[in-house]
């Protein structure tokens, strides 16, 4: 046997081979078969080349790409692993090779290639690491600086705090681990589900991986070997979700052009040589653009340069990122996971992590429990995970690395959802605590737990966030009947954001009414006009989500910075009450899954009506004031079952391929809509053969 690949009844692969890099190679393989046109995007978006097919609307990503060195750092880190660990490197080596060989074979391309004249590139052993990064690279967000800097620039520092929120492009998840002693088996159940954007071929890749050396099922990131994140060996099992920590700095830097290039203002007073080179992205559809590329002893200059900003603001800012500083993107940790047995060997593993920075948790069958951050975090002055920095001004270079906090459980629970909590003194801004409060209380009112109970949890619709709003409604008085009826009616709701949910459609419109009126206020229209940052950054320095996502904050602060709250909710249940929404939350909540093509981009409108929102368990992101339609939700859900592994179950938004003519395209939707799971099959004679690599 060389290799095998197996299929369940959700066309998940099932992979056998006699060694670990005959299983890297089956596992490229496969991918190309079933993600051929996500492979080919991933592999553009890394190289910063996406715009040649995509069109303009690709083009400021590119320009990120390129100028935030995503592929020369993926090469630079590749050429290191190369050095200190040959044997991931071949490893990595061998998943390229079946990705090449795949991409070659495959009779029937995923329709997007005829469309778009593309034949499938060949990817390089740095590409998965550049798709690692480009995918990860906005996961600190360090836009969120730009933000703080824009808003105390234009409102003065005192109304930072009142925006201080998780920011609209920043990805989360829920996780839960439930110890032994609180199990109906006496065994530990992890689970949760990671809340990314939804994209159509789904971010993660259910999948099984054997050899004789390890038996892992998981959640793979298409075009990258292994299971990173979400991984169940039989004997341990373990799951992540985003620290919410800043390892990232942006640099204000001073440019200057010479007749032998440009220089930059040191700390120490000097001016010193920085790099710089031009590039040129092809644009499908208009003329190629000329990049010019930058890069400061800080790091790579992401925006402005000599000349300032494209509306002459004088401005250029530099991104330092941990791998770009220590060619070391964490891949090392990959085999080792795949390897591990126990809590320890998982403990092991992840000392090596690199990026994203995540909260992790792990337990395994002799009862071994882990909750811990890995990651690389800079130790540096407080100041520089606030804002941007002045790059001439000493104070505010890197001095080492912070030791990754650890915790424990209460009363034999551990929750994670973005919250303050072990990664507390590594971040700045973390998730409200809604939904880790929301777990943690649905956890207390059972004794025992089994892992069938856990897509109770998984959906849970409750809205805790609606408090402030519904107090200020409390409040009204001397309201017309139809407002004052409407008040009522919301006063009397369960607070679930189900999508059959009259009253939830009502709510949501209310409170998009009030964040529309917020941010019309004269007291903070000042900060509405965006600086000329490029477009890719532009999410995080909108006003409107800000106010979305802040809108707690802004109802409950104590100076409520001339803003007549009360007028403001007034008006927007009288705006509501005169025009009422004609149905439920599921009618205008409805998935928008990211496509990469230009002509599916948008929202289709027989994409489903979702559950939940976005402070609810089931995180599915509306951006209230701008849209009722979710980007964001669970990419996937796992539970993970140490007492058998045959009992844990997972379901991702689509399905296990990526190409629209397959029936396991959009097979498991169904699933994923009403919060049930498929199960995990490992036992390859319930499986059927599909080939022999």
């Amino acid at each position: 046997m060389s290799a095998e690949t197996y299929r369940d009844a959700w066309g998940i692969p099932h992979l056998r081979a006699d060694t670990p890099h005959e299983l890297a190679r089956a596992q490229g393989r496969v991918t190309a078969r079933d993600r051929a046109w996500q492979l080919e995007v991933e592999r553009h978006r890394a190289q910063g080349t996406s715009a040649a097919f995509l069109g303009p609307g690709a083009l400021s990503w590119d320009r990120l790409a390129r100028r935030a060195r995503l592929a020369d750092t993926a090469r630079r880190c590749f050429t290191s692993l190369e050095q200190k660990d040959p044997e991931t490197a071949a490893w990595v080596r061998a998943y390229v090779d079946g990705v090449n060989e795949g991409l070659a074979e495959t009779g029937h391309p995923a329709p997007e290639f005829a469309r778009t004249g593309l034949i499938p590139g060949q990817w390089a052993p740095w590409t998965p690491l550049g798709v690692w990064l480009a995918t990860h690279i906005l996961f600190a967000g360090f836009p969120a600086k730009l933000w703080r800097e824009h808003v105390a620039a234009h409102l003065g520092p005192q109304a930072v705090a009142l925006f201080a929120a998780d920011g609209p492009g920043t990805a989360g998840s829920n996780g839960w681990l439930v110890s032994g002693e609180r199990t109906t088996t006496g065994q530990a159940v992890i689970a949760g589900d990671p809340h990314r954007f939804i994209e159509d071929p789904g971010v993660y890749q259910q999948i099984h991986l054997s050899c004789p050396e390890f038996d892992v099922v998981g959640l793979a990131v298409p075009g990258v070997p292994g299971v990173a994140h979400f991984g169940h060996t039989g004997t341990v099992a373990w799951a992540i979700t985003n620290a919410m920590a800043d390892y990232q700095d942006l640099y204000r830097e001073r440019l200057r052009r010479t007749g032998a290039g440009v220089e930059a203002l040191g700390p120490d007073g000097t001016w010193h040589r920085a790099a710089r080179h031009t590039e040129t992205i092809h644009v499908a559809g208009e003329d190629a653009v000329e990049v010019e590329i930058i890069e400061t002893e800080r790091g790579p200059v992401i925006a402005g340069g000599p000349e300032g900003l494209d509306d002459g603001t004088p401005a250029a800012l530099s991104l330092r990122y941990p791998p770009r500083v220590t060619a070391d993107l964490g891949f090392g940790a990959l085999l080792p996971l795949l390897r591990a047995r126990r809590v320890a060997d998982v403990d092991r593993a992840l000392d090596a992590w690199a990026e994203p920075v995540n909260v992790v948790q792990a337990a395994d069958t002799e009862g071994g429990l882990l909750h811990r951050v890995a990651g690389r975090v800079p130790v540096r002055a407080a100041a520089n995970g606030l804002r941007p920095v002045p790059a001439w001004e000493p104070g505010h270079e890197w001095t080492g690395w912070h030791t990754p906090p650890r915790a424990g459980l209460t009363d034999g629970v551990a929750v994670m959802a973005n919250q303050r909590g072990p990664s507390t003194p590594l971040g700045v801004e973390f998730a409200a605590p809604h939904r880790a409060d929301r777990i943690a209380a649905l956890l207390a009112g059972r004794e025992r737990w089994a892992a069938a109970d856990m897509p109770a949890i998984h959906t849970d619709t409750h809205l805790a966030s609606a408090g402030p709003l519904l107090d200020h409604l409390a409040a009204l008085t001397a309201l017309t009947p139809g407002a004052a009826a409407l008040r009522d009616r919301l006063l009397a709701w369960d607070r679930r954001m189900d999508a059959d949910s009259a009253d939830a459609a009502a709510y949501a419109a209310v409170r998009s009414a009030v964040v529309r009126g917020l941010a019309a206020h004269p007291a903070l229209a000042s900060a509405s006009a965006a600086p000329a940052y490029p477009e890719v950054l532009q999410p995080w320095l909108a006003l409107v989500p800000r106010v979305a996502y802040a809108l707690e904050h802004l109802l409950r602060a104590d100076d409520p910075y001339g803003i007549d709250r009360a007028a403001t909710v007034r008006a927007a249940l009288e705006e509501v009450a005169a025009r009422p929404p004609a149905g439920t939350w599921g009618d205008t909540h409805r998935l928008a899954p990211w496509r990469a093509l230009p002509d599916t981009a948008t929202a289709r409108e027989d994409e489903p009506g979702l559950s939940g929102d976005h402070d609810c368990v089931l995180c599915t992101s509306a951006v209230p004031g701008l849209t009722d339609r979710a980007a964001r939700g669970p990419a996937a859900r796992y539970v993970w079952d140490l007492a058998d592994r045959e009992n844990s179950r997972w379901v991702v938004p689509h399905g296990a391929s990526g190409d629209p003519d397959s029936p396991h395209h959009r097979d498991q939707q169904p699933l994923w809509l009403a919060g049930e799971l498929a199960p995990v099959v490992t036992d390859f004679d319930r499986l059927t053969k599909e080939s022999d690599d």
